[in-house]
C-alpha cells in the first residue's frame, strides 16, 4: 500500500496509466511467440499458437496448441491441415483456423475439430493473402484478402452469407495496411494504398480524408481499431500517429514517435469515461503507449510480446508473463494519488487510525461528515476496490468502505454485498488453474452467465457448481448427478434424434474422469443405434477404443478417418490392411485417394514390401515428383553398375521436368554430370572417387595435386568463392604445400580474408608460414593473428594503434610476468594515455 503509486506512469495531465502483471507463464515456448501465429480470445481468453516455420523433417507437423490466459495447456495437436493463415477466436470461445484455401476449420479450447466451411470458389482459386477475425452484435466474422487482391467477408460464420466487395481501382498489390469497421451497424472495410484510404462497403469502393491530418503524416502503414469500434489510429511511415473516431469525422488527437517502421501490433487501451484514450504499439524492444499529449509511456521489453485489446485496456503476453495495462480509474486516482484530500482517501485512513486505535480516526471522520461527503467516501472505496487485483488491497478498501457505513443512518448494502461477492468470484476465476484473469469491467459486461458457460465448456465443473451455489443460482445447481447412468439410460430413448441425444450426453459428460464414450456408444449399437453409437464416438478421446468398434460396425472408411486423426501410424495400418482385404484393388485404391495420410503410409508400407505396387499408385496419380523421387531410390538402392544408376537418375529427371519441379531436375542433371566425371576421375587417377559429394571431390582433388581439374569442377558447377577458398586452403594445408599455398592467397583478394589461412597453418603446426599471413590480416582481426602466431609484441602494436582498450586486455592476458614483461609495459603505458583522453 505504501508503494501503490509506484508503477503509475502519467500520460499528459489527465491521465495515469498502469501496467500490472496476471501470471507468471509457466508454458516453456523454447523459441517465444516469433515463430508462431498466435490467437488470444477477450474476456481473459484463451490462448491458440500454430508454428508456421517449417520443420526439416517431411513427417513432422507443426502442433496446435491452446493454452489459458495463464499458460496451463489446455490441448494440443499435431498439425495435418494445408498451411494456415490466420487464427481468430468466436464469441463462443470456438478456435477458426483459416487456411491458404480458403476453407476455415473450427475447434474447440481442447482441440476438437467441429466442422469446416469454404470461403468460396474464388478464395480457393487466388488462395488467401490475409485474413481477420472481428466480433459484431451480429456474431463473429471473417474477412478474407485473396491473391487476386479482392476481399471477402462474412459477417456472421453461425449463418454463413458471403459478400464478394468491390474491387479497389489500381490495387495492383496488397494493401499497407486495412481493417474492419463497424458503422450504423453496417460492417465495412477500411484499406489503405500509400497515402490514399478508401472505404468498401457492399455497393462501392469510396476515397476518404483524413480530419486535421498532419502535412508531415507520410504513408500508411498499420491501422488499429478500439475493441468497441468507435476509434480509429493510423500509424504512418514518418512516425506521425492520426487518433480519430471511426466514422473519420472527428479528430481525437495526434502524437509523433521516433520510429519509422510499423510496429509488430498496435491497439487502443481505452475504458468507459476514459480520461485519455491511448494507442498502445509494440516493437521488437519498445512499448509505446500514446495520447493526445506532446509526452508518451516507454516500457522496454525483453522478449517478443503480444497485445491483447479488452474492454478496459491491454493484455500483454510474452514468454514469461502475461501483464495488463489500462488507465487509472477515477476512484483509485482520488483515493491513492500522492497527498490526496478526497473523502474516499480520508476514509481509508480513518480505518487505518482506527485500527491503530488512534485518535486520528475522529480527525479524519470530522472532517468528512462536515463536507456530507460521507456516502462519496464509502462509495468511491467500494469502487476502487472492485478494480484492484490483489486481495489484500480490496480487503483493505472493503474494511474502508465497512467502517464508513457504519456512520451513515440510511445506506443501502446492496453495492457492498454484490462488490464483495463479484470480488470473491473474479479472485477465484483469476487463479493460476483455472486462468481468466477477468476485470470488473469485463465481468460486468460478460454476464454471470456467459462466464458459468466458459467455466464448463472448460469442463471446469467444481468451481461452475460451486459458484452457482455462492451466488445462489438454484437453477445451474445438480450438474454432476450419476452422469454415466443418465448416459446410458439416455441412448435408449426413442423421442429424440441421434444428434440431439448425443449432444446432450456430451454436455452431461464432458471430459469426468471415469466415463467412456465407447462404452456408451457400444450399449447404442446394441441396441440398434448405429447413428448414435457414431456419433457418441466423435467425443471418445482413445482412438483404440474408437476404430475396433467402428470396424465392428461395418464402418471401414469411418475408422480409417479416425484412425488417421489419431496421429497412430499402428492404427492406420490395422485399418488399411482390413481394407486391403475387404475391397478390391480399384476401390482400395479410390478409398485411399480420399485420405492422404492413410494413402502416404500405404506409400510407406510398399516402399519396404511391396516397390511395384507402389510405383503403380504413383502412376496411377500422374504423380512425377514421387516417381522422380522412385527412381533417384531405385539408382542408389537398386542398381549397381554406373550406367543403369545413370539411366535412372535420368528417368528421374524427366518425371522432376513433368512435374515442373526445375530445381530437382537441374539437381538431378548436375548429379548425373557429376557421377560421369567422378567415373572419367576413377578411370584417370586410378583412385575411388564415385559417390563423393561435389565438395569431397573438389577436396580430394586438391589433396591429390590436381588442382587444375579442381578449378574446373569449381567453375563448372559454379561453387561459390568462399566455400572453394576454405576448401582450397584445407586442402592444400593438409598436404603441406605452403609454397602453394602462398602463392594462391596472392592471386587475388581473398573472399574470406587472411584470418583462415593463419588459423589453417596454425592447425598443422606450421607457426613459420602463419607468421606470413598475419600481418595482412584485417585491422580488426590482426591483434587476434598476432596472439595465434604468439608474436605479443606485433598484438600489442595492433592493439595500441587502434587503441582498443578490450584488445589491449586481451594481449595483458596472455603476457606472464617473467618473458613478456616488456610488452605488458607497453600496453600498460598505452592504457593510462587512453584513460587520460
Amino acid at each position: 500500500m505504501d508503494c501503490y503509486t509506484a508503477n503509475w506512469d502519467p500520460l499528459g495531465d489527465a491521465a495515469y496509466y498502469r501496467k500490472l502483471e496476471l501470471y507468471t507463464m509457466d508454458w516453456n515456448l523454447r523459441e517465444g511467440l516469433r515463430e508462431c501465429l498466435v490467437a488470444a480470445g477477450p474476456y481473459g481468453g484463451p490462448i491458440a499458437l500454430l508454428k508456421t516455420r517449417k520443420e526439416k523433417s517431411p513427417s513432422s507437423r507443426p502442433p496446435l496448441e491452446i493454452y489459458s490466459a495463464s499458460g496451463v495447456l489446455l490441448a494440443s495437436i499435431p498439425w495435418k491441415n494445408s498451411p494456415a493463415v490466420h487464427l481468430g477466436w468466436t464469441t463462443s470461445e470456438e478456435l477458426l483456423c483459416i487456411q491458404e484455401d480458403g476453407s476455415v476449420l473450427v475447434y474447440s479450447l481442447f482441440c476438437e475439430f467441429k466442422r469446416r466451411f469454404s470461403m468460396g470458389n474464388e478464395v480457393l482459386q487466388n488462395h488467401v493473402l490475409e485474413a481477420k477475425v472481428f466480433h459484431t452484435e451480429y456474431g463473429t466474422g471473417v474477412a478474407i484478402l485473396t491473391g487476386a487482391h479482392r476481399f471477402i467477408m462474412a459477417t456472421n460464420i453461425e449463418d454463413l452469407k458471403l459478400r464478394r466487395l468491390p474491387e479497389v481501382p489500381g490495387l495492383q498489390k496488397p494493401p499497407s495496411c486495412w481493417a474492419v469497421l463497424c458503422q450504423d451497424r453496417v460492417t465495412i472495410l477500411l484499406l489503405a494504398i500509400g497515402q490514399d484510404l478508401y472505404l468498401l462497403d457492399n455497393t462501392a469502393c469510396s476515397p476518404v480524408t483524413l480530419p486535421g491530418l498532419s502535412p508531415q503524416a507520410g504513408s500508411y502503414l498499420q491501422m488499429a481499431v478500439s475493441f468497441n469500434y468507435r476509434y480509429l489510429a493510423l500509424f504512418t511511415d514518418t512516425g506521425y500517429i492520426w487518433m480519430g473516431r471511426s466514422h473519420l469525422k472527428e479528430k481525437l488527437g495526434e502524437f509523433t514517435c521516433e520510429f519509422r517502421a510499423p510496429p509488430k501490433q498496435m491497439v487502443w487501451c481505452t475504458r468507459t469515461r476514459s480520461k485519455q484514450r491511448a494507442v498502445v504499439m509494440a516493437w521488437d524492444r519498445r512499448l509505446i503507449v500514446a495520447g493526445n499529449s506532446e509526452q508518451c509511456i516507454q516500457y522496454p521489453l525483453d522478449e517478443d510480446s503480444y497485445l491483447v485489446p479488452e474492454l478496459d485496456g491491454v493484455r500483454i503476453f510474452s514468454r514469461t508473463t502475461h501483464e495488463f495495462l489500462h488507465e487509472i480509474p477515477e476512484a483509485s486516482e482520488e483515493i491513492f494519488r500522492i497527498a490526496s484530500m478526497a473523502p474516499g482517501a480520508l476514509l481509508l485512513e480513518a480505518q487505518k487510525e482506527y485500527e491503530k486505535e488512534s485518535q486520528k480516526t475522529d480527525e479524519y471522520l470530522r472532517e468528512i461528515k462536515d463536507q456530507n461527503l460521507l456516502p462519496e467516501a464509502v462509495r468511491q472505496c467500494i469502487e476502487a476496490a472492485s478494480y484492484e487485483q490483489e486481495p489484500e488491497i480490496q480487503k483493505s478498501l472493503l474494511r474502508a468502505a465497512s467502517f464508513g457505513k457504519c456512520f451513515i443512518e440510511t445506506f443501502s448494502p446492496e453495492a457492498f454485498v454484490k462488490t464483495c461477492r463479484d470480488l470473491r468470484v473474479l479472485n477465484a476465476i483469476r487463479d493460476y488453474q483455472i486462468g481468466i484473469p477477468l476485470s470488473f469491467d469485463q465481468y460486468t459486461q460478460l454476464t454471470i452467465e456467459v462466464l458459468l458457460d466458459r467455466l464448463v465448456l472448460r469442463r471446469l465443473y467444481p468451481i461452475a457448481i460451486k459458484i452457482c451455489e455462492y451466488l445462489r443460482l438454484s437453477e445451474f445447481q445438480g450438474i454432476s448427478r450419476i452422469l454415466a447412468h443418465w448416459a446410458c439410460y439416455k441412448v435408449q430413448q426413442k423421442d429424440m434424434s441421434e444428434e440431439e441425444v448425443a449432444q446432450a450426453i456430451n454436455q452431461k459428460l464432458g471430459d469426468t474422469p471415469g466415463i467412456s464414450y465407447s462404452e456408451i456408444a457400444a450399449r447404442a449399437y446394441e441396441c440398434g443405434r448405429t447413428e448414435l453409437a457414431i456419433k457418441l464416438l466423435e467425443y471418445e478421446p482413445r482412438s483404440g477404443k474408437q476404430v475396433p468398434l467402428l470396424l465392428k460396425m461395418k464402418r471401414s472408411k469411418l475408422a480409417l478417418s479416425k484412425a488417421i486423426e489419431s496421429g497412430d501410424t499402428d492404427l492406420v495400418y490395422t485399418v488399411v490392411l482390413h481394407l486391403k482385404n475387404e475391397l478390391n484393388r480399384g476401390s482400395f485404391f479410390m478409398t485411399l485417394q480420399n485420405q492422404p495420410v492413410a494413402l502416404s503410409l500405404y506409400r510407406q508400407f510398399c516402399k519396404h514390401q511391396e516397390l511395384d505396387t507402389l510405383k503403380d499408385l504413383y502412376n496411377q496419380d500422374d504423380d512425377h515428383q514421387e516417381l522422380g523421387n522412385f527412381h533417384v531410390r531405385s539408382s542408389y538402392v537398386s542398381e549397381k553398375r554406373i550406367e543403369g544408376r545413370v539411366g535412372s537418375l535420368q528417368n528421374a529427371a524427366d518425371e522432376y521436368s513433368k512435374a515442373k519441379n526445375e530445381f530437382a531436375a537441374k539437381a538431378t542433371e548436375d548429379q548425373i554430370k557429376l557421377l560421369r566425371l567422378q567415373r572419367r576421375l576413377q578411370d584417370d587417377f586410378d583412385k575411388p572417387y564415385l559417390d563423393y559429394s561435389l565438395h569431397d571431390t573438389v577436396y580430394n582433388l586438391i589433396l591429390d595435386g590436381n588442382q587444375k581439374r579442381a578449378e574446373q569442377l569449381y567453375r563448372d558447377f559454379k561453387i561459390p568463392d568462399k566455400r572453394f577458398w576454405w576448401l582450397k586452403i584445407s586442402a592444400l594445408a593438409e598436404r603441406e604445400d605452403w609454397e602453394e599455398l602462398e602463392k594462391f592467397s596472392k592471386g587475388k583478394k581473398s573472399p574470406i580474408g587472411y584470418l583462415p589461412f593463419v588459423e589453417i597453418c596454425m592447425k598443422h603446426h606450421n607457426r613459420f608460414e602463419a607468421k606470413k599471413f598475419a600481418p595482412r590480416v584485417a585491422p580488426e582481426q590482426r591483434v587476434k593473428a598476432f596472439i595465434l602466431v604468439g608474436d605479443l609484441d606485433q598484438a600489442a602494436e595492433a592493439a595500441i594503434e587502434r587503441k582498443n582498450e578490450a584488445e589491449m586486455n586481451l594481449v595483458l592476458s596472455k603476457c606472464t610476468a617473467t618473458t613478456e614483461a616488456t610488452v605488458a609495459a607497453k600496453v600498460n603505458h598505452a592504457k593510462a594515455q587512453l584513460g587520460k583522453k
